[in-house]
């Protein structure tokens, strides 16, 4: 489908996952956003809909994408992605880009690494999780490879039980859906 949203055309396509229905949507070159159904428009602004127009070529790629993912391969490849968001947020998501499949970080070790680029003592883990929230392309920017501290289960906009199905797709081990303050969580992969 495709529909005017303010100034910028806008393609949608539907794609029946594992998980339930997805979203993908485009600006005609490259994906603007991709979510689960259900979820608001993150990389749209708004909601999308209208008539039959020629179905955008990036379509296919991230269709290839979610085809070889949900077979439990790593794709080794990411469609192209129109990244729009604050400074802070897109320095987030390049982090995230560079977990690799079957592993995970910690909200923590990815405010450390921020820090460090920037030359200061400390980042706070909330605000990475703030950035997390509003990761336009669910799935292709891994957010669902960061666990709390500990391997914690935490915080995925999808909801935790697709985040803990993506993780075991992949073969992670060692999260822990405990809450804070229960028995001692197992530690991520990957860290």
């Amino acid at each position: 489908m495709a529909a005017w949203l303010g100034r910028r055309m806008i393609c949608t396509r539907h794609y029946n996952s594992p998980l339930g229905g997805i979203t993908l949507a485009s600006d005609g070159t490259a994906l603007t956003g991709l979510w689960f159904d259900g979820m608001p428009l993150s990389g749209t602004g708004g909601t999308a809909s209208g008539g039959g127009e020629q179905e955008p070529a990036v379509f296919a790629e991230a269709i290839r994408w979610l085809d070889i993912y949900f077979s439990g391969r790593d794709p080794g490849f990411i469609p192209p992605l129109s990244l729009k968001g604050t400074p802070f947020r897109r320095a987030v998501w390049e982090i995230l880009r560079g977990i690799p499949f079957g592993n995970t970080m910690t909200y923590g070790e990815i405010a450390g690494i921020l820090a460090g680029q920037r030359g200061i003592p400390r980042m706070s883990a909330q605000a990475v999780g703030s950035a997390l929230g509003h990761n336009p392309f669910l799935l292709i920017i891994p957010c669902h490879r960061v666990v709390g501290a500990g391997g914690r289960l935490a915080g995925y906009a999808g909801g935790l039980e697709r985040k803990a199905w993506l993780l075991n797709l992949e073969g992670v081990t060692g999260w822990s859906r405990r809450q804070p303050g229960g028995d001692s969580p197992g530690s991520a992969s990957g860290n």
